[in-house]
């Protein structure tokens, strides 16, 4: 095994926790995605520090949480800022000592600047398949169904998962031949909205056969408002389980066509013989509802269906295969760190995670987190401010203009019932808010840091304090996040 390992870091979009075969929760095909468990480390409890595709993935470049430097949505539907180019990248870290860094897929990280302005020296974007496409299927509409998905009548050579994937196998051949240590980025479209898997894919999942998701009953009693609009601005209100299960079959079906891919691309590494000298990681931005508590997309709410995700990872000679890791991690803010301190560099004081080194060995981690926290700031159907912390057995959100919400996840699971105004619960909800805002003032959220307002609201402390408290933070000089 080399000192310096190789990077296969592998990211799809809105791909759920509970929709990988190594989860043995629903029947989804994932045959390589459960090898990489197999042969490496599944981890049961990841949390993305914000369920948008744009400000997720400004923050795993950074490494620090999306709303410190001002990305709060996705910047094409509202002007908000992003991670501009002088901004610190941790690619580059890896560029200067000297890792070949290539990135191919899904981007969605700056408007006017591709990866090649964030340390990567090589980038195939979507740009350049839709060029591929456009040569041989120029005719073909996959919205034709709008974002409920459809078949891809492509051959299965041709679409993006397949293209892509080559790609990455492209590149691995030439680092391989030159000798240097190489860090791939593969990022996938799928399975966000709307699901065109081809066939054979197309055809394997039948509609009959995709169970109902535990979240499914859904009546939206003592719920934020803005849940129920969700449904009726994409017109799902009325939909039942009958009218979800094609649009869930096509998730399970395109997933599949992923997987199959990456396969391609973890054969490759065999063949090639390096696959003892790669680190070989796969996770999501986030997830999505898909129809768990009969919405869809992933706006507006804080439920484990898109704030967690799958993370797997598979690094021979440094982690057990086989092994299984229930600590709560933040996949977006802890996997900077620790790619840094597998390939020998220096990690910045200003990141919000912590590496994974520790965990990846099984040592005992006596201060690690027991708590995971997410954010969310609204998109296209209006702002609308959340913040989460979950336990094991807790979730609470803070909603600050509507209600709040708390599940008992012991006896509710699915996340059905709020319990948020019972007299009994009470002290739970004091300690879980004390502890949001501990994690929130710890990284610089706007929504709180000099907003003696909001800080009133979630400490509970009188205004006039956090008032006087504020003038002083003011006096002090505002923190300024690092460049």
């Amino acid at each position: 095994m080399k000192m310096r390992p190789n990077i296969l870091l592998i990211v799809s979009d809105q791909h759920r926790y509970d929709c990988v075969g190594s989860s043995k929760i629903y029947p989804v095909k994932t045959p390589h995605l459960d090898r990489l468990a197999a042969e490496g480390m599944r981890f049961s409890q990841a949390y993305t520090p914000i369920p948008l595709c744009c400000p997720a993935r400004q923050s795993f470049l950074s490494g620090r949480r999306p709303e410190s430097f001002g990305a709060i949505c996705n910047y094409d539907f509202l002007p908000v800022k992003g991670l501009e180019p002088d901004h610190y990248a941790w690619p580059k870290d890896l560029k200067e000592a000297g890792y070949h860094n290539a990135y191919a897929g899904k981007w969605h990280v700056h408007p006017q600047y591709d990866p090649t302005s964030y340390g990567y020296d090589e980038y195939f974007g979507d740009q350049d398949y839709k060029r591929i496409r456009q040569e041989k299927y120029p005719n073909v509409n996959l919205f034709a169904n709008g974002f409920e998905g459809t078949t891809d009548p492509a051959d299965l050579e041709d679409t993006q998962t397949y293209v892509t994937a080559r790609k990455v196998s492209e590149w691995m051949d030439r680092y391989t031949e030159e000798g240097v240590p190489w860090h791939i980025r593969l990022d996938f479209n799928e399975p966000h909205l709307p699901c065109c898997p081809a066939e054979p894919f197309a055809s394997s999942v039948k509609a009959e056969d995709i169970p109902v998701w535990g979240s499914f009953d859904e009546d939206f009693r003592n719920k934020p408002y803005i849940q129920q609009q969700q449904l009726i601005n994409w017109n799902v209100e009325n939909y039942t389980w009958e009218d979800w299960a094609p649009v869930v079959a096509r998730y399970y079906a395109v997933i599949a066509q992923m997987d199959d891919s990456i396969g391609r691309v973890l054969a490759h590494l065999d063949k090639l013989g390096i696959a003892e000298d790669t680190l070989v990681i796969y996770t999501s931005d986030h997830g999505d509802m898909c129809g768990g508590h009969r919405m869809m997309d992933k706006h507006y709410i804080m439920y484990d269906d898109v704030v967690k995700v799958p993370l797997l990872v598979r690094w021979p000679g440094t982690i057990r295969p086989g092994s299984e890791c229930n600590r709560f991690v933040h996949h977006f803010l802890d996997l900077p760190p620790t790619l840094l301190e597998a390939t020998g560099q220096l990690i910045p004081e200003f990141f919000h995670g912590r590496s994974l080194m520790p965990l990846w060995k099984e040592q005992n981690v006596d201060d690690w987190r027991e708590e995971a926290v997410s954010t969310y700031n609204g998109q296209q159907f209006g702002l609308f401010t959340q913040r989460m912390i979950r336990t094991y057995r807790w979730k609470y959100v803070w909603n600050p203009t509507d209600v709040d919400e708390l599940y008992d996840l012991e006896q509710d699971p699915h996340e059905l019932r709020n319990a948020v105004g019972k007299e009994q619960h009470a002290e739970t909800i004091k300690q879980l808010r004390y502890r949001l805002y501990v994690e929130l003032e710890k990284t610089d959220d706007p929504i709180i840091v000099g907003n003696g307002w909001m800080q009133a609201q979630l400490t509970g402390q009188p205004l006039q304090q956090q008032l006087n408290d504020m003038i002083q933070w003011f006096k002090a000089g505002k923190p300024k996040s690092p460049q």
